[in-house]
């Protein structure tokens, strides 16, 4: 993909958005004058895109790495308290993103010949929606029918939407989207071309990101309304078109200069991130090839042996001095529960003059390509083809295709998500200058680990090898990785075959949004006495116990049926 953002960018910044907090005050953001009055709608869509994207860069320090990550026990690390640095998501769909999408339908709906940006306007309803979700995820009810109305309407009291009217608004707009991108008899449409960041112009791909997106939706509504989410999955298997159904359909962006944990690179702001005990198990114990390429290996050097009984030193218990992985190491995800593990998380292991590190950390350039003046490239799959297998895979196991054809077996989609997981994140690590499992296809080692007895479904426990693989992919997709953990209950603190390690921290359910002033208090208080929450609760004894609507008779993390 060519890296286009760069003048588009700067041609959408000439919209002049406020910065300001739209937690504070939505008329702020809503009249602050325009530079230019009339952007080009594809440098909005352009500049749009990119900012879906690389916004995250304090989400992936404060956010992603610091808490959702260590939540889902995909690493561990040292525990900081949740600071307000996180839920940058919230102020940024208004600031960023929102803006941008309502703009470009006013001035396509300006136009002369306005019936030839139909499709136009359609794509800035997924994208709304592709964002909304994560915006609602942790907030619960949020602005969204009346959200924007003070840039046009001078209104600037918008209503916090709870999380059925979303839902229900998005799947709506996502239908809406769907029938305009794929009529045929739509003549002469105008096409955004290579200032589509993510698809180029492609409306069928379109579509597809779209039908994927309400399996997200579906999933999410499992808990709280099960025949909706039914309905969803039936919805889009049905389509003529259906979900992402290969890697080119995939949400891609690829920014050769892009640095989402600064100009340094470093991803260790605070703690160093290493793999927690779980996980590391279930990577070497089945032979993944994605184990070169999450994590890092140790320091213990060829002829530790020797070294060992040359300084008459004895290993940890922890360490197998036979296995042929022994420079793969992960650690306790919560550190009280094996203090002797844990010490060396923050220590080296001494062997004479030499000091090892011996748990394996987070493979930095992974998700830093600039890491340390690097040279790599960031490459980021927001949504992805095996997602969109997974699921598919998990609503069939469960039954709920209701006689529609699903186009494959469980089985099908189960092989198809782990295939495309492996070369995406092979290809992620290619592009970062990072460690990576093969080169060329990797048809070989994907084969070896499709037919590993600890990855074939048996029959046996099918349901819970589907959920594992979809949270050993959700990896650089940390709110997707934890709306997972949190929705399903897995991986479960009692299972036999991936189990979650006890964990004696509090996890919240949810952030924060704070009084919005004057000027909207009325809504935003409204909103939350609602939903039960505690206005401008942030301590982590209230948010762990305090849910969003969709979440409120979901399991306990570790507690899946």
């Amino acid at each position: 993909m060519k890296n286009l953002f760069h003048k588009y960018t700067v041609l959408g910044m000439l919209l002049g958005l406020s910065a300001a907090s739209c937690q504070k005050n939505f008329g702020d953001i809503n009249t602050n004058p325009s530079v230019v009055t009339t952007p080009d709608i594809k440098y909005l869509l352009s500049y749009t895109e990119d900012k879906l994207i690389s916004y995250q860069g304090t989400e992936w320090v404060w956010e992603n790495m610091e808490q959702l990550l260590r939540y889902t026990q995909h690493v561990t690390a040292s525990p900081y308290e949740i600071t307000s640095n996180v839920n940058t998501r919230y102020s940024n769909y208004y600031l960023q993103i929102l803006p941008n999408l309502f703009e470009i339908r006013r001035q396509a709906d300006a136009k002369s010949d306005k019936d030839r940006y139909q499709k136009a306007k359609a794509v800035t309803y997924v994208l709304q929606a592709l964002h909304g979700i994560k915006v609602t995820d942790m907030n619960g009810a949020i602005p969204y029918t009346e959200a924007i109305e003070g840039r046009y309407q001078s209104k600037y009291n918008p209503v916090y939407d709870n999380q059925q009217t979303l839902f229900n608004t998005w799947l709506t707009e996502l239908n809406s989207a769907i029938k305009v991108l794929s009529d045929n008899s739509l003549a002469n449409q105008v096409v955004y071309g290579n200032s589509d960041i993510y698809y180029q112009g492609d409306w069928v791909k379109w579509v597809k990101l779209a039908n994927t997106l309400k399996l997200r939706i579906a999933a999410r509504l499992e808990n709280a309304d099960n025949a909706t989410c039914k309905s969803i999955f039936q919805e889009v298997m049905k389509d003529a078109i259906g979900p992402i159904d290969d890697n080119t359909a995939q949400v891609k962006y690829l920014n050769q200069t892009y640095a989402p944990f600064g100009t340094s690179g470093d991803i260790d702001y605070r703690s160093r991130r290493y793999a927690s005990t779980s996980i590391m198990q279930f990577l070497k114990g089945s032979n993944d090839p994605r184990l070169p390429i999450y994590f890092d290996k140790n320091d213990i050097p060829v002829g530790f042996k020797d070294s060992l009984t040359k300084y008459n030193v004895t290993a940890p218990a922890f360490i197998n001095l036979n296995d042929p992985l022994i420079n793969y190491q992960g650690g306790p995800a919560d550190w009280t529960t094996n203090p002797t593990v844990a010490a060396f998380l923050s220590n080296t292991f001494a062997v004479g003059p030499n000091k090892y590190a011996l748990i394996s950390p987070l493979n930095r350039k992974f998700f830093s390509p600039k890491l340390n003046a690097a040279t790599g490239n960031f490459e980021d799959i927001p949504v992805s083809y095996a997602e969109t297998c997974f699921l598919i895979a998990e609503f069939t196991q469960k039954g709920y295709a209701g006689g529609v054809d699903t186009k494959g077996t469980v089985n099908d989609w189960y092989t198809r998500g782990i295939t495309s997981s492996i070369v995406t994140m092979n290809e992620i690590a290619v592009n970062a200058g990072s460690a990576t499992s093969f080169s060329g296809s990797g048809d070989t080692q994907i084969a070896a680990y499709l037919s590993n007895s600890q990855v074939k479904l048996n029959g046996t426990n099918d349901l819970e090898r589907i959920y594992i693989q979809a949270y050993l992919n959700y990896l650089r997709v940390p709110n997707e990785a934890y709306v997972f953990c949190r929705r399903t209950g897995y991986p479960k603190l009692s299972s036999g075959y991936y189990a979650r390690e006890v964990f004696n921290e509090q996890i919240p359910r949810r952030f924060w949004l704070t009084d919005p002033g004057e000027v909207n208090r009325a809504n935003w208080s409204a909103a939350m006495t609602a939903q039960g929450f505690t206005p401008n609760a942030q301590d982590v004894n209230t948010l762990a116990t305090q849910r969003v609507w969709y979440d409120k008779t979901a399991p306990d993390f570790g507690k899946g049926n």
